[in-house]
């Protein structure tokens, strides 16, 4: 369990808020984000937008790798799409701390449709990690 007015700040993220995601989950070292697709999130082709599914892990690893308390900093993600989604689809975006080392932590960020279980994003990021407390 993460401290409250960690959990306060991390949830006071403006953008997650204008998408329209939901912080459905924090603890230490992971979160779980989604949102529902709408039109406005969709590309020239129809498909959801692969910046708003980036966005969405984004956030989660934003909320992850921040629950210590410790500001955390991105450093590197790297994305692989493997389904496209549409209007409707739930989408949810989970990220775990996977190794923790002195100021660099690496995170697995995993994005699926709710309802069908399937898998539309596969994420790998890194983090460097302040010494210096947020709250």
């Amino acid at each position: 369990m993460i401290q409250p007015e960690i959990e306060k700040h991390l949830r006071n993220d403006a953008f997650a808020q204008w998408l329209g995601a939901t912080i459905e989950t924090i603890e230490p070292g992971y979160s779980r984000v989604s949102l529902v697709v709408s039109e406005s999130m969709l590309n020239f082709h129809r498909m959801t937008h692969g910046g708003l599914v980036f966005a969405l892990g984004d956030i989660a690893f934003g909320a992850a790798s921040n629950s210590h308390g410790q500001t955390a900093l991105a450093l590197n993600v790297a994305i692989n799409f493997v389904r496209a989604t549409g209007v409707g689809d739930h989408l949810v975006a989970e990220a775990k701390e996977v190794q923790q080392g002195g100021t660099i932590a690496l995170y697995d960020i995993v994005v699926s449709e709710r309802n069908s279980g399937q898998l539309v994003a596969k994420s790998q990021a890194t983090v460097y990690r302040k010494r210096q407390s947020f709250v």
